[in-house]
Formats: C-alpha cells, sequence, structure tokens
C-alpha cells in the first residue's frame, strides 16, 4: 500500500517489495535497491497504521526530521 498526502509518501514493505520486484522483472538497475525523496515506510498496511506511526513521530518532535518540509525557499 502506498498513501501520498501532501508531499510526504508512505509506503509498506509489501509495496517496496511489490516495486522491486517489478523493477527486478524489467530489468531496471533499480531493482536491487529502494529509495524514495520524502519517503516513510511503515511495517503495517492501511492508513490507520501508517496513521498511528505519523502520530508517534508528531508526538516525539521527530516528524520533521523524518519527512522533511518542500516548499518555498523562504518558508525553509
Amino acid at each position: 500500500m502506498m498513501v501520498t498526502a501532501g508531499p510526504e509518501t508512505v509506503f509498506t514493505l509489501d509495496e517496496v517489495h511489490r516495486i522491486m520486484d517489478h523493477q527486478r522483472q524489467a530489468g531496471e538497475p533499480e531493482g536491487d535497491y529502494w529509495w524514495c525523496w520524502d519517503g516513510l515506510i511503515v511495517r503495517e498496511a492501511g492508513l490507520p497504521s501508517m496513521v498511528e506511526v505519523i502520530d508517534g513521530l508528531v508526538a516525539a518532535g521527530e516528524m520533521e526530521t523524518v519527512l522533511r518540509h518542500i516548499g518555498p525557499e523562504e518558508d525553509v
């Protein structure tokens, strides 16, 4: 499962695995690694799990460390 909310994207491990398998089958070099700008991988699928992880990041003061603000340069 993949959810995009604003500039950040949240992935499950299964979705990353599916993407990498697809890329490998297509003969793309990205089939051996995976990365995403401002991506967050969560263990469990589903929006409730993703919200719980993000809520935990906010509560711990880690949200801006994990997912950076993307906007006009003067806002950063």
